[in-house]
């Protein structure tokens, strides 16, 4: 495992934190949107209070680490590395206290088949491996998706659920798809989901226990992390070719298993 100064240079060098491809132009659209109250950026979650977007804006630069500045409004944003290591160490210990339980239930879902996914793929391994089930309600469930109003469908690769489009997994940030899997869960609810987008967002609006990864142009998870609804979330490019995430991978599954 690479060590932590190691770990700080390879999430810069890929681009999964530090500058980051995610444009300042785009991240402060969305913060501006998510105050204005659009529901798309709050990614299935309401809030407690009004955020306004100065506060949005504070906030991310805390929890993730942007420019803090308002003045700077195009050009390069930024995620902090050394916030990205401390919140993947933080998640760690969170699964690793729910899978030292007895037979714990644990649901992951995806909207970066193409990112992410990598990371939770190992992560599932590893919970199986330590004795968790894994979910996987709603399975075949159609819906009319964001994608240009075709239907998607609810799809499980190793346990992960993503959305596919005609036989395509796509991205997605919508919160309906784990809203249905939860509703078909009744009172059974999962002991933790693991996940990012709305897929994160309905979990932790509905009381799940919840841990997600979320880009720097997704405030409404970091807004849902300040609120406690949900208890984790990793700073990062989530869409960077899969196997950069591999070192942060690595030290998620080893924190994990020293903490149990």
């Amino acid at each position: 495992m690479l060590s932590r100064d190691e770990l700080r240079e390879q999430l810069v060098h890929s681009r999964i934190a530090g500058d980051v491809a995610t444009s300042r132009e785009n991240n402060l659209d969305h913060y501006s949107s998510l105050a204005n109250g659009d529901p798309y950026y709050a990614l299935g979650l309401t809030f407690d209070q009004p955020w306004s977007y100065r506060d949005i804006l504070a906030l991310m630069a805390k929890s993730a680490g942007v420019v803090s500045d308002p003045g700077h409004r195009w050009g390069q944003d930024t995620i902090d590395p050394d916030l990205t290591i401390d919140a993947a160490d933080a998640m760690a210990e969170r699964i690793a206290a729910v899978l030292s339980r007895p037979s714990p239930r644990i649901l992951f879902a995806t909207g970066h088949p193409t990112g992410v996914l990598a990371i939770h793929l190992s992560l599932a391994a590893l919970c199986v491996a330590k004795g968790a089930r894994l979910l996987s309600p709603a399975e075949g469930w159609t819906y009319a998706g964001s994608g240009f109003g075709r239907p998607r469908r609810v799809r499980y690769l190793q346990d992960i659920a993503m959305l596919d489009d005609r036989g395509a997994l796509v991205h997605t940030h919508d919160a309906a798809p784990m809203r249905h899997m939860l509703g078909e869960l009744g009172d059974d609810l999962p002991d933790l989901v693991i996940a990012d987008h709305g897929w994160a967002g309905a979990a932790g609006e509905s009381g799940v226990p919840t841990v997600a990864f979320a880009d720097c142009n997704d405030p409404g998870l970091f807004v849902g992390e300040a609120e406690g609804k949900i208890e984790v979330v990793v700073p990062l490019d989530d869409n960077v070719l899969p196997r950069y995430y591999a070192p942060l991978t690595e030290r998620l599954v080893t924190g994990v298993s020293r903490a149990l």
